[in-house]
């Protein structure tokens, strides 16, 4: 039998390409969308129209042992992370989060008790964003090892997602809280999802242009949003909002913050309330083509080191 076209092409290591550009590469087989999908991959969610009112959110999201969370993390924690993950995702469209789906595969030799803690890290979560736990699926690993996935949904107002894409030169770029550190201290395990914020922001009409969580590093997010947007960045590294101890560089590169990274209009990013909702003014968008920043998790590329 002659070979087939694909076992003729020569092998590329995943390692070469690094997570942005294997997904491009996979993605050139995906069928045409159908007209209620009104946006597909390329952004925190993908939106899906519903009805006259609202548009659909869905997003999935997966945690791995030795890549998200250490093997002795405590179970709660990391239930909490699965479902926390993909809410700070909602939160990036500006959503409010609707219906979960969680799969679990994990090998046969682990005790019932770490997954009835992982489990209830999960539910005690879900319960405080209104989330419904709706179904899911469990499957065996045929060695050592633990994954869980996240499908969620959420709602929108009908066309009023904010994207990556939206961003314009002279666009003011704030992000939320603080940054850095988030592995040592232990908050990629416990941070708030920023849902709240993402809606008050809409309500009192300080709507982004663009928006994105900030999960794989500023340095590495930053310059995503920008290229989605067709611009150019202007970054003020000693502006940037540190948590303690935490220098500017490992605020552009540790990654795993859960903050938002938003591109505000001139006049909302002029008002007082931009303070008040603890947002912190570090740069710009300008016209061009967005440069990379060195820095930030990339997938197969990038070294695990969970703590």
């Amino acid at each position: 039998m002659p070979d087939s076209p694909s076992s003729l092409m020569p092998a590329t290591p995943l390692s070469q390409l690094g997570e942005d550009a294997a997904l491009k590469r996979l993605l050139r087989a995906a069928p045409p969308a159908t007209p209620e999908l009104l946006l597909g991959p390329g952004d925190d969610c993908a939106v899906v129209r519903r009805c006259a009112d609202w548009d659909t959110l869905l997003k999935v999201d997966a945690l791995v042992e030795g890549v998200h969370f250490a093997p002795d993390t405590p179970p709660p924690l990391i239930g909490r992370k699965a479902l926390a993950r993909a809410l700070s995702d909602i939160a990036a469209m500006g959503g409010v989060p609707e219906h979960a789906l969680v799969t679990l595969a994990v090998h046969h030799t682990r005790p019932l008790e770490q997954l009835e803690g992982i489990y209830a890290g999960l539910a005690a979560l879900a319960g405080e964003f209104g989330i419904s736990l709706a179904g899911g699926e469990t499957t065996s690993l045929p060695q050592e090892g633990l994954l869980l996935s996240v499908t969620l949904t959420g709602r929108i107002e009908r066309g009023a997602a904010v994207l990556r894409s939206g961003g314009r030169p002279g666009d003011t770029l704030f992000v939320s809280g603080a940054l850095g550190g988030s592995y040592e201290s232990g908050r990629h395990l416990s941070f708030t999802p920023r849902v709240a914020l993402a809606r008050q922001l809409l309500e009192q009409g300080l709507r982004p242009h663009a928006m994105m969580d900030l999960s794989d590093g500023l340095a590495a997010d930053l310059p995503r949003l920008a290229a989605a947007s067709g611009c150019d960045f202007e970054l003020t590294p000693e502006a940037l909002p540190c948590h303690p101890g935490c220098s500017a560089q490992q605020a552009l590169c540790d990654g795993e913050d859960y903050e938002l990274l938003l591109a505000l209009p001139a006049e909302a990013a002029a008002s007082p309330l931009c303070t008040r909702l603890g947002l912190t003014r570090i740069g710009r968008m300008i016209p061009g083509r967005a440069h990379s920043l060195s820095g930030g998790w990339q997938h197969f590329s990038s070294s695990p080191s969970p703590a």
